[in-house]
C-alpha cells in the first residue's frame, strides 16, 4: 500500500508498480498526448520542465538506466536533462529551447536534414488517405517504389522487400542468401556493424555485443575489412575442409567501426572472388546507401554490382522507418513459389513508402550525392590542417563523402572532444567507452556557414584540450 500522505501521481515508479492502475496509465498518456497537440507558444516553462525531469526517471524506471550514464547529454546537462524536443534541417533543440548544430544526422537517418518540408508534407498527406494498407489488397506505393528505387540500384538488381529497419534488411538478405544457394555459411569481416538481431548479430565484428549470446550462427567466420587476401584464405580453406559458405557480407565502408574506407581494389578484388567461388556477395548499405559517401550507394566509388542489397536509415527520409533488401531477378525467383516465405505486418506501409519516394526525389533533385562529396572533401581539407596545428591531438581523419571519421589516440582523448564539442553545442558520436573514432555524419545539405561554426568550435575544442 501507498503511504497515506502520498497521491499515486507522487509515488515512486516501484511503488505505483506494486498493482495496475489503468486509470492512471490512461491520464498520463492523455497528458502527454495533450501536451504534443500544444503549439509552442503553449507549451508553458512549467511544461518544459516537468517533460525534462521526468523523462530521467521514466528511462531509469523503464527504459534502462543504462542510458544515464551512456548519454553525456543527460549527466552533464545541469539541473535539467538535455532531452530532443525538436528539430529543422541541420538544428536540433531541446524542451528547453538550447539548441545544437547537428552532425551526427541520427547516424544516417538525416540525409535529407530533420524534417525536411517537401518529405513531411508527403507523409502527412498519405496520413489523411491511408496510413496503412489492408494485408489483402494490392497497395500501389510499395510497388511504386520498388519501381524507382529499382531504377537506382546498380546492375540488375529489381526486386526488393521493404521492412522497418536495418538489421530486418540484414536478415531478409541472409535469409535470401541462403534459400538460394541451399547453403548455411557466411563470412563476414572483424569491425562490422550489420545490427542486433541473432542473425545479424552473428556477422557483427565485435565481441561485446556477441559473445553474452554465444553460441549465434552457425557456420559463421571473420575476416578483417580490407583484406581481400584474406577472405580467399578463408574461401579456399572452407571448399578444403566442405563448409558450405553462402555469401561474403560487408558494408562498403565501415560506418560503426569510424569510417573505416577499404583500399581502392578491395571491392573489385572481393567480387571477383566471390564468383570465382560461386558465393554471393552481400553489400550492408544501411548507411552508406543513397548519397551519404557521395555516390547513390557505397559500392558505387568502385563500380561493383552485389548480389544483394541491404538498405535502410536514409531510405525512410529521416521522417519513418523504413528499409529493404533488393536482389537481381535470378536471386529472386526462389521467392516466387511462396511469396509468403518472408512477410512483414508493417514493412512497406504507406506512410514510410510515402516518405522515401520524398526523399528519393529530394536527393535527386538536391544533388545530396553531390553536395555529400563536395563537402566532405572540403571538411577532410580542414581536418588536414587541424591535424597539422593539433597532432598531439587528431591522430588522423577518413571516410567519404559525408561519413568522416576522426581517429584520436585513445579514447580518453576522443573523449574529451566530444565532451568539449557537446558543451560548444555540436552534437557529434562519442562516448567514454567507445570514443577513439568519432564520427562526423550531417545532413548531406548541411549549409557551409553551419559547418564552418562546427569546424571552429572543434579547434576551440582542441584549443582548450592542448
Amino acid at each position: 500500500m501507498l503511504d497515506g500522505n502520498k497521491t499515486l501521481a507522487e509515488a515512486s515508479a516501484s511503488e505505483r508498480k506494486k498493482f495496475r492502475n489503468i486509470d492512471f496509465a490512461q491520464s498520463e498518456a492523455a497528458r502527454m498526448v495533450e501536451l504534443i497537440t500544444k503549439s509552442e507558444d503553449q507549451v508553458t516553462t512549467e511544461d518544459r520542465e516537468r517533460v525534462a525531469k521526468e523523462t530521467i526517471e521514466n528511462f531509469a524506471n523503464h527504459i534502462n538506466k543504462g542510458f544515464l550514464e551512456y548519454r553525456k547529454s543527460v549527466t552533464e546537462a545541469g539541473d535539467f536533462a538535455l532531452t530532443e524536443w525538436k528539430g529543422q534541417g541541420s538544428m536540433l533543440t531541446d524542451v528547453l529551447g538550447r539548441e545544437f548544430i547537428d552532425v551526427l544526422g541520427g547516424f544516417g537517418i538525416y540525409s535529407a536534414g530533420i524534417r525536411h518540408p517537401k518529405i513531411v508534407a508527403a507523409v502527412k498527406a498519405q496520413l489523411d488517405r491511408s496510413p496503412q494498407y489492408s494485408q489483402e489488397m494490392l497497395d500501389p506505393l510499395r510497388a511504386h517504389l520498388a519501381k524507382v528505387l529499382g531504377n537506382l540500384t546498380p546492375g540488375d538488381l529489381q526486386y526488393m522487400f521493404f521492412n522497418n529497419s536495418g538489421t530486418e534488411a540484414v536478415e531478409g538478405a541472409m535469409k535470401l542468401a541462403k534459400f538460394y544457394t541451399g547453403r548455411t555459411g557466411f563470412i563476414a569481416t572483424t569491425g562490422a556493424f550489420h545490427g542486433k538481431s541473432l542473425g545479424a548479430l552473428s556477422l557483427m565484428g565485435k565481441s561485446v555485443f556477441r559473445k553474452p549470446l554465444m553460441p549465434l550462427l552457425s557456420n559463421t567466420r571473420h575476416v578483417p575489412f580490407g583484406d581481400a587476401d584474406a577472405l580467399e584464405q578463408q574461401l579456399a580453406i572452407a571448399e578444403q575442409v566442405g563448409d558450405d559458405i553462402a555469401a561474403f557480407v560487408a558494408e562498403p565502408i565501415q560506418g560503426e567501426a569510424g569510417a573505416v574506407v577499404p583500399p581502392d581494389d578491395y571491392w573489385p578484388r572481393v567480387r571477383e572472388i566471390c564468383d570465382r567461388y560461386d558465393i554471393l556477395l552481400i553489400a550492408d548499405e544501411v548507411q552508406t546507401g543513397l548519397g551519404r559517401t557521395g555516390k547513390l550507394f557505397g559500392v558505387d566509388n568502385w563500380d561493383v554490382v552485389p548480389d544483394i542489397m541491404a538498405l535502410g536509415k536514409a531510405l525512410g527520409g529521416g521522417v519513418m522507418p523504413m528499409a529493404a533488401f533488393v536482389a537481381s531477378p535470378k536471386i529472386w525467383k526462389v521467392m516466387e513459389p511462396n511469396p509468403f516465405m518472408h512477410t512483414s505486418t508493417t514493412g512497406g506501409n504507406p506512410l514510410a513508402c510515402s516518405a522515401a519516394l520524398a526523399y528519393i526525389d529530394v536527393m535527386l533533385r538536391e544533388d545530396l550525392p553531390g553536395q555529400a562529396a563536395e563537402k566532405g572533401d572540403y571538411i577532410m581539407d580542414k581536418l588536414a590542417e587541424l591535424q597539422t596545428k593539433y597532432p598531439q591531438i587528431l591522430d588522423g581523419y577518413r571516410g567519404k563523402g559525408l561519413l568522416i571519421g576522426m581517429e584520436f589516440a585513445t579514447d580518453e582523448t576522443g573523449y574529451r572532444v566530444a565532451s568539449g564539442l557537446f558543451k560548444r553545442k555540436v552534437l557529434t558520436a562519442g562516448t567514454l567507452t567507445n570514443a577513439k573514432a568519432i564520427r562526423i555524419e550531417p545532413a548531406l545539405n548541411i549549409s557551409y556557414e553551419l559547418l564552418d561554426e562546427v569546424l571552429n568550435r572543434l579547434e576551440d575544442t582542441f584549443k582548450s584540450i592542448a
